[in-house]
């Protein structure tokens, strides 16, 4: 297949933007003390539901997926499940720039499957890389855990449920590479919600849903718009372009989380928790993402290297 990189890059631009604005949205979302099951089904229902709207108008034999879907969708949708529980459940507990530090092993070891799973060569960038986003996390973490006092228990379990939900991103990214190459990115995204919001139907608690205020509505219907777009965007970037230069793009939504809350911050709004980051933390926080970059940039650097015939 040829790669068509221009658009490629404007979808992981646009995930990058929508995963960027997510995590402010669910830490506004769990402070209403909704359950983090309950708020992930309902990203996938509505998610499902504007998706099968679109399908059964446009391009109805999509849905012929439901009828043999290959075993590696089934492992897929149950990953990106574990990633969205994950994630939500950590950013309960930890301010969501710190949750956008953390995540950022996804597409380190999104990057490094390629090692594991197609035997690519190591080279110093992927070790250097990966030196860096450790070393930085570890900066981060004990900047974090000594600025936080009595609350760092509830830090460390909200760090490593994030990146519980980091590594299962991990391996649903590199089941939708595979399957790309058969199933339509539509068809893909289309059994994953649908297939996600049937398992966990029975584990809703709806009962917390009596009462709740209007905005509240909105902003689980926008996550679920969130969803839409963003892994929708997210399968057509990789279909576009290499996997490594999507992860490269998408690295950088922290930057958007940062910028936003630094504003929100100055602006003392009271429907989310202002944050305060030390110059130590910062560095840690940088450090991780300039980590990020070096390990997936490794991969891009070797496939051009390959194409142009120049050595690695």
């Amino acid at each position: 297949m040829e790669y068509d990189h221009r658009k490629g890059l404007i979808y992981a631009l646009f995930t990058a933007s929508m995963w960027g604005f997510m995590a402010i949205v669910l830490k506004v979302v769990t402070n209403n003390e909704l359950a983090p099951l309950t708020v992930v089904w309902f990203r996938f229902i509505i998610a499902f539901l504007m998706l099968a709207s679109w399908t059964l108008i446009f391009r109805r034999s999509d849905f012929f997926i439901f009828l043999k879907p290959p075993w590696m969708l089934f492992l897929a949708a149950i990953f990106l499940g574990f990633n969205y529980l994950g994630f939500i459940a950590g950013i309960k507990y930890i301010s969501p720039s710190s949750s956008q530090v953390f995540i950022q092993i996804a597409p380190v070891l999104f990057a490094l499957s390629g090692i594991f799973i197609f035997r690519e060569q190591v080279n110093w960038r992927h070790l250097a890389g990966f030196a860096l986003v450790l070393t930085g996390m570890g900066l981060f973490y004990s900047e974090q855990i000594r600025e936080l006092a009595g609350k760092g228990e509830n830090f460390t379990l909200g760090m490593v449920l994030v990146l519980g939900g980091g590594l299962s991103w991990a391996f649903f990214a590199s089941f939708q590479k595979a399957l790309l190459k058969s199933v339509r990115p539509n068809q893909l995204n289309l059994f994953i919600y649908g297939f996600c919001s049937l398992v966990m139907l029975p584990m809703v608690s709806f009962s917390k849903l009596k009462g709740m205020d209007d905005s509240m509505w909105y902003l689980l219907v926008y996550l679920g718009l969130n969803t839409v777009l963003a892994y929708g965007s997210l399968a057509l970037a990789i279909k576009f372009t290499e996997a490594a230069r999507v992860s490269v793009i998408i690295t950088l939504n922290p930057i958007i989380t940062f910028v936003t809350m630094a504003i929100l911050s100055g602006m003392e709004v009271s429907w989310i928790e202002p944050e305060s980051f030390t110059l130590l933390s910062l560095i840690g926080a940088s450090t991780v993402l300039g980590g990020a970059i070096l390990v997936i940039s490794a991969a891009w650097n070797k496939k051009r290297a390959t194409r142009t015939g120049s050595p690695s």
